[in-house]
């Protein structure tokens, strides 16, 4: 068994082939919850020991129609991420890896299982330049 989950690297192109946008005010800390001594404490990571931060973005992938985009990905870092972009501007991710894992509401939901993702990275990083972002999406 794989403990910590699998964590598969990716490309950035792959996950976001038209790219994604930054959501202005999303970089907070993760923080765990102890329901003992209602305690919430910094999230690190079980595998690089990193601080573990997160922000939003929306994936800008036109075939996505009216489904959900926003996106949430997990940046390892010691340090508070700052966005090297501004709100609603597009966003870059280096480092990036999806864990998938399956959302089992149980027995007694009519809900079926469902697959998810989870992603990490270790950097937000601005695109190498606009044109290419832009690029990106119109070839999508």
């Amino acid at each position: 068994m794989i403990k910590g989950g699998a964590r598969i690297q990716v490309r950035f192109e792959d996950v976001f082939p038209a790219g994604c946008v930054f959501v202005p005010d999303s970089v907070a800390p993760v923080e765990d919850y102890d329901a003992r001594t209602k305690v919430r404490t910094p999230q690190f990571d079980k595998v690089t020991g990193s601080r573990v931060w997160q922000c939003r973005v929306m994936d800008a992938d036109p075939e996505l129609g009216a489904q959900s985009r926003e996106v949430v990905i997990k940046i390892l870092a010691d340090h508070q991420p700052v966005p090297p972009v501004g709100p609603f501007q597009p966003i870059e991710f280096e480092g990036l890896m999806v864990t998938p894992w399956i959302d089992d509401p149980g027995k007694e939901s009519n809900r079926r299982p469902k697959l998810m993702f989870s992603y990490r990275a270790t950097a937000m990083v601005a695109p190498k330049t606009l044109a290419e972002a832009g690029s990106r999406r119109a070839a999508s």
